[in-house]
């Protein structure tokens, strides 16, 4: 899987994400969701991969247990994928990530989320991640701060649950009229 993950980030191939889901079904998925949790899956929102789960994974009346399944396994994923940026943040300090190439954030922005996180403090992270556009942004904000690594999971996986059932109820009500999309 590493391969696979190194592959997906070099290449950035939708149709490649696509294919390694509908063959490796949901141990791709977690793999994928640890990428997109890590910032490191540019090139495929992470608002469409709960609702391409959903359409590659499912049977075409999944129930209950299956939306349920697709969120548990992209909750553990980005979670799994914020922790390990999160940590890196905490041990290795902001000129570390900065220097990085894979990290793609620049100073400006990290100063804009610092300044985030220190206005509205842990609230913040299950917030920013249950939002569109902010999830996984105050990640790093939150390795600098030295938050508990247990306060953060959690922190962390509550706004990403939200995130993802939001993704997924969107999915239950929008499929019948984007699923010739998929």
């Amino acid at each position: 899987m590493g391969i696979v993950g190194i592959t997906l980030f070099l290449v950035g191939d939708e149709a490649l994400l696509r294919e390694l889901i509908d063959s490796y079904g949901f141990y791709a998925l977690l793999f994928v969701f640890v990428l997109e949790g890590g910032m490191l899956l540019y090139f495929a929102p992470s608002e469409l991969l709960v609702p391409v789960a959903i359409g590659l994974l499912l049977p075409t009346d999944p129930g209950f247990v299956g939306y349920a399944t697709v969120v548990g396994v992209a909750t553990v994923g980005a979670t799994v994928g914020q922790y390990g940026l999160f940590a890196l943040a905490n041990r290795g300090g902001r000129e570390y990530l900065l220097t990085k190439p894979w990290f793609r954030v620049g100073p400006d922005d990290l100063d804009r989320f610092d300044r985030w996180f220190g206005r509205w403090g842990k609230v913040a992270i299950p917030v920013s991640n249950a939002l569109l556009l902010t999830r996984g942004m105050l990640t790093v904000p939150a390795g600098l701060a030295d938050m508990s690594d247990r306060q953060f999971v959690a922190l962390s996986a509550l706004g990403t649950v939200v995130f993802e059932t939001w993704l997924a109820v969107g999915w239950l009500f929008l499929e019948p009229y984007v699923s010739g999309l998929l």
